[in-house]
Order: structure tokens, then C-alpha cells, then sequence
């Protein structure tokens, strides 16, 4: 790979800086911006954007066993797809494993409508969700975002959301219209909550 042209950006290698980046990379335990990443290499955030893309293709997908990506706003490691199946053996209870079709609902719900209560929640699906909620906030999928003025508490997805599905933030998710059949029920349900609460 030539790293010539990137040199050029500012002072020093840039190779030194793809490791420093790595490194960094490997050890955090949650997505880091272009602004996390400059701030712990001490470094400028032009020449961190040119250091990430060549890590990009240094890990592109068929290439290793690892694969940077763009997810919840920021950059991380995941196992490359065709490695998913035996590091899921490595993992007791992995957080996008066994969940039950009103998890996948709920997770929806707050994705789409969040931040929102458990009422906004049981108001689109049509039954209670409280267990599935305390589930889903275990897992860490999604999590607390405050309260309304009547003591309700707001939820939102969380950053293990976004990562777990692949999402670089939630404007990823599809559209409504791209969802089939059920799209104008669903947009129906999640307008009407959305006008209880005076959204």
C-alpha cells in the first residue's frame, strides 16, 4: 500500500499514526468519533480521517478476520461475517442472540420513536412491556433517557444498539415506506403516539 500522498498531510508519518490508531481501536469498549480518536493520539482530525482510511482498507471486509467500521457515529472493530459463527461460541449470552419477536418490536418502537415510555411502547404494540423493556435495558440495547413531567420514564437506544445492527446512527435505520405491506399500520401506530405526546 502506498502511504506517499497521505504523508503529506501535516507533520510526521502517517504509518506511526495508523498503529497509534489501531491500538487505540482494539482496546476501547465502545465506538470512538474521529474526535476521541485525535484527541487521545494528540493529533489533528484531517490527518486521524486519512489514517482511518487506510485502516479501512487495510481491514476491509474479506481481507482478515477483523473489519473496521462506521457505527453509532464513530469507529470500531467487529469479527468479519464470515467469522460471526464461532465467535458467537466465544459468548454466553451475545446482546443480538434469542430475542423474541416483542423484543424486535420494542426495539423498533424506541429506535423509531424514542425517546419514549413504556406506555408510548405498549400503546403501538397493543399489550403491556414492561418485562420486555427490563430485558431489552439488561442487554443494554437500550437505555434510561430522563423522565416526563408525570414521572414516566423515557427510553432510548443505546450505542450496543447501533453496533449490534450495524447502524453508523439512527438515521441508518430504513424508512417506513421500504418495510412492505405493514408500513402504513406501523406509521400509523407511532404517529398516533407521537401526537399523544404533542410531538
Amino acid at each position: 500500500m502506498d502511504y506517499r500522498p497521505l504523508r503529506l498531510i501535516g507533520p510526521g508519518p502517517l504509518d506511526r499514526l495508523v498503529r497509534t490508531l489501531e491500538a487505540l481501536l482494539v482496546v476501547a469498549s465502545q465506538p470512538l468519533s474521529v474526535d476521541d480518536l485525535a484527541h487521545a493520539a494528540d493529533e489533528y482530525g484531517p490527518r486521524v480521517e486519512a489514517a482511518l482510511e487506510l485502516l479501512e482498507e487495510r481491514y476491509a471486509e474479506g481481507r482478515s478476520g477483523i473489519v473496521l467500521e462506521r457505527v453509532a457515529e464513530g469507529f470500531a472493530f467487529r469479527a468479519a461475517r464470515d467469522e460471526a459463527a464461532v465467535c458467537e461460541r466465544l459468548f454466553e449470552r451475545p446482546a443480538d442472540r434469542g430475542l423474541s419477536q416483542a423484543a424486535l418490536e420494542t426495539l423498533a418502537i424506541v429506535a423509531y420513536l424514542g425517546p419514549c415510555t413504556r406506555p408510548d411502547i405498549a400503546r403501538v404494540r397493543g399489550v403491556a412491556a414492561d418485562s420486555v423493556v427490563a430485558g431489552l435495558v439488561e442487554r443494554g440495547l437500550i437505555a434510561e433517557a430522563g423522565r416526563e413531567t408525570a414521572g414516566a420514564v423515557r427510553y432510548r437506544t443505546t450505542t450496543l444498539f447501533e453496533r449490534v445492527f450495524g447502524l453508523e446512527n439512527l438515521s441508518a435505520l430504513p424508512r417506513l415506506d421500504d418495510l412492505g405491506a405493514d408500513a402504513g399500520e406501523i406509521r400509523a401506530r407511532l404517529e398516533a403516539v407521537a401526537e399523544r405526546r404533542g410531538a
